[in-house]
Order: C-alpha cells, then structure tokens, then sequence
C-alpha cells in the first residue's frame, strides 16, 4: 500500500465543512483554477469578505497578499506537493487596512488521490504586531523591563528597596534573572559606586568557600603562601551577592549568621576580627522555609536573611515579556557582535510564546543566541529555531502535517484569550468566535491543563 504524504488531505465533505467551521484561523480551498471552493467564518471575520462573495473568485482577488503570483505559498505547494507552515506575509482586507498573517498550505487529494486543488490556512497575527509595537510603553527599571503585571509589581519595589540597608532574599527558579535584580538593586542604591562581588555559593566546596568568602592569612593551610582578602573584604562600601545560599552547609551557616548580626568575620587563620559593611544579597531556587523544617537550613539564618523578601514570577507565567525580551535579546546581540538582525517573525516568535520555558530568561537568551547565530542578516524565522521547539513544523518531520501546526498556534492562542479573561472561559469563546462548549473540546483535545475555578466564577464569589 502506497504511504500517503502528512500534508495530503482527504476530502470529506461532512468532517470538513464541520472542521473549517469550528477553528478561529482563517481557511479557505481552491480548485485547480485557483477558484475559491470553502470560504470559514473565521476566513470572513478576518478579510472582512462575506463567504458568498468569495466563493468562485480568484484568491488573489480576494486576498490581495503581499505573496500573491509567483511567490505564492499555495502555488509552490501544489507544484512540489511539499507543504508551506508559518509563512509571514500580509493580506489587504475588505476596507483597505494591511492585516498580517502567517499562513500554512497543504495539497487536497480525492479518494483516488488525485490533485483537486489546494487548501490554505491562515492566522491573524495583528495583536503579536501590536504587542511588538506597544514594547516602548512598558516598565523600565534600571536594566530591568516588563509589561507583566506580576514582574511591574517587582520592579515597582526595588526603588525602596535599594535605599534600604536591608539584606534582601531573592527567590525564584533557576534561569529567572536573580543576579540582574540583585545588580539592579545595587544600581539602585547609595552604593553604586561601590564594588558589586558576586558568590556562587553552590559551586565551591565548604573549604574552599569558606576562604573566598572571608579571606585568609599566609599558612592558614596548605597552599597558602600568601595573605588574601575575603569576598567581604572586596565588597566594602558596595554590595555582596550570594547566589545558591541554600546549598551552604550548617557549619558554614554559622559564620554567615554571625557577621549578618554583627558585621564582623575572622579570616582563616586570623585571630584578630575584621568588619564589614558590605550590603548583603542572598538567592536561591530552593524553599528556604522547607529546608529549615528538614534541618538543612538553620532556623536563626533563615530569619536573618528573609528580612526583605522579592519572588521572581518564572517566564512561563509572564510571557508577555517573551517578545520585550527577544528585542532586547536581539539589540544586545547585534551589539555584541556587530551584526544586523533585523528581529524575528511573527511566527516564529508566537512559537516562542507557546513554549513553557522550563530553563527561564536563560534558556530563553541560548535559543535565541543559536538562532542569532545561523540566520544571517535578515530576521529570525522557524527555521532557525532548535529542532525541540520547531522541530514539529519542519517538511520532513515525524508526524508533520498541518494539523500539527495548527495545534500549536491554537493552544497558544486559546491560552491568551483565557489569561486576558481571568480564565472565563465563556468569554474567552466569544473573543475567538467559537461556542464555549466547542472551546471546551478543544482544551480537551490539545490537553491543555487549566485553573479548575472558571474566571467568571471566581469574580462572581468577590461581588
């Protein structure tokens, strides 16, 4: 039996007509004359042209795209028979305005598998546009920017915070930007133009930490053949940060706990106290309070350090921020080394969107420097992407197919809609255009996990 190509789609009148009309992107087909076939609600709702005026006209007059006649989208997959995904492109709509779209094709096949035309999917990309346009709008604080309300709520703090003496805990998981806050606090403060020393507590064993921290005499072990100042000794009138504070070992603990209440240390070897008034700046991605319920963590210290407390939201619940941060990512880059990169497509960045980002801001910088890296002049498109977020969506790809594409754009904008609606889910529907139990079967379907108190519920409980 001959194995059908992912990208050649079956015509079945009844599914068909039932799919095209329950999905919020726009889809329409042609006959091999280039006749428009099926017009979908979201196709009319998008171009602004009712389904019977499309109907039998040419696509191009329809559509009037910026990739109509010899680069069209449609036509190059009916030639090769290879499908299109993500294209970016433009279509001017019924009252003249530019709407721009990222469209997906595949070629349709009777029963016989024979060519009878094409189809074509297309998403209305204006409110990533918007967003990207809107970027200058958003909270600024030192080297620190947002426009997520949980992440503006943080900035809003550090201000009042860096004018304080105060030791700071910074929490949050790995990758969510700990060492910038904890600059920016120093940037910040009366101390800015004192030393930043920053400690990675976690990557130093107990001994050797203990040296770096307080410093040593000569012949305080061996190896040590000459005098050498401490961390705290080097950040004298500025600011000390010690990452990974979690991972210190209690007997380590004890020190630390001694000179954040007394603001005095011994170097190894000494027998005579030095001071310091180097500001203190603790983090770390493990629960503190948890580890001093375990015994891992003294009790006294944890007090000590939890004086003023900042929770870092990670990226997967602010991705907002995922385009601000691109730009930036991109502008550092260009910096760097000196290139051009013109920034990245809209569809390649509403993959971005759609990522959970596991490995935070950082992760969030490697895929976008690899992408830097291999796109040349012009602007960051999927292809540039790793095979882990793209890989889906290349021609050649295990189960690649315009469904697959589909349902990554979906879920990404069926999630937006819910977070813009405190997760009413009835709302949500009316935003997309579809029925609320026809949202609800897609949630299922994309398996997407969401809160169990519908938004509209939890607003009724405050009134």
């Amino acid at each position: 039996m001959t194995k059908r190509a992912a990208s050649d789609l079956p015509v079945s009148p009844a599914s068909s007509e039932a799919i095209l009309e329950s999905i919020s992107d726009g889809v329409f087909t042609v006959d091999p004359e280039w006749r428009i076939t099926s017009f979908n609600r979201a196709a009319e709702r998008i171009t602004g042209v009712p389904r019977a005026e499309a109907i039998g006209r040419r696509c191009a007059d329809v559509f009037r795209s910026s990739t109509c006649g010899p680069s069209c989208a449609l036509q190059k997959t009916l030639r090769t028979g290879k499908p299109v995904i993500g294209k970016s492109t433009y279509i001017v709509v019924a009252d003249g305005t530019r709407v721009p779209v990222s469209l997906s094709t595949a070629v349709l096949r009777d029963a016989k598998g024979r060519v009878t035309g094409g189809a074509e999917i297309f998403r209305d990309l204006s409110e990533v546009e918007a967003l990207r346009e809107e970027l200058e709008g958003r909270s600024r604080v030192g080297d620190l920017s947002t426009r997520s309300p949980l992440m503006q709520r943080v900035l809003e703090a550090l201000p009042a915070i860096a004018a304080s003496p105060s030791t700071v805990l910074l929490l949050g998981e790995t990758g969510t930007g700990k060492e910038l806050v904890a600059r920016t606090i120093h940037a910040l403060s009366p101390r800015a133009k004192g030393p930043f020393v920053a400690v990675n507590c976690g990557a130093l064993p107990d001994t050797l930490l203990e040296s770096e921290l307080f410093g040593h005499t000569a012949g305080a072990f061996t190896g040590a053949v000459k005098e050498r100042a401490g961390r705290f000794a080097l950040a004298q009138g500025g600011t000390l940060f010690l990452d990974e504070i979690g991972e210190v070992s209690p007997a380590l603990q004890v020190r630390l706990l001694r000179v954040l209440q007394e603001r005095t240390y011994e170097p190894l070897g000494s027998s005579r106290s030095a001071r310091t008034d180097a500001r203190v700046i603790v983090a770390t991605n493990r629960d503190l309070a948890a580890r001093v319920r375990e015994g891992h963590f003294r009790e006294d210290l944890y007090y000590r350090v939890n004086v003023v407390r900042i929770e870092l939201p990670p990226l997967r619940s602010r991705k907002e921020d995922v385009p601000l941060l691109v730009e930036e990512l991109v502008a550092r880059f260009n910096r760097l080394q000196g290139r051009a990169v013109k920034g990245i497509t809209a569809e390649a960045l509403s993959l971005l969107m759609a990522h959970d980002w596991p490995g935070n801001v950082r992760e969030l910088a490697n895929v976008v420097e690899r992408a830097f890296v291999v796109c040349g002049e012009r602007r960051i498109d999927i292809g540039d992407l790793p095979d882990e977020l793209a890989g889906r969506l290349r021609p050649g790809a295990p189960e690649f197919d315009v469904r697959s594409a589909h349902a990554v754009l979906d879920a990404e904008a069926i999630r937006s809609a819910l977070e813009r609606h405190g997760f009413n889910r009835l709302e949500a529907a009316k935003e997309l255009g579809i029925h609320k139990t026809t949202l609800f079967r897609r949630i299922r379907k994309l398996g997407m996990e969401l809160p169990e108190q519908d938004g509209r519920s939890a607003r009724s409980e405050t009134e």
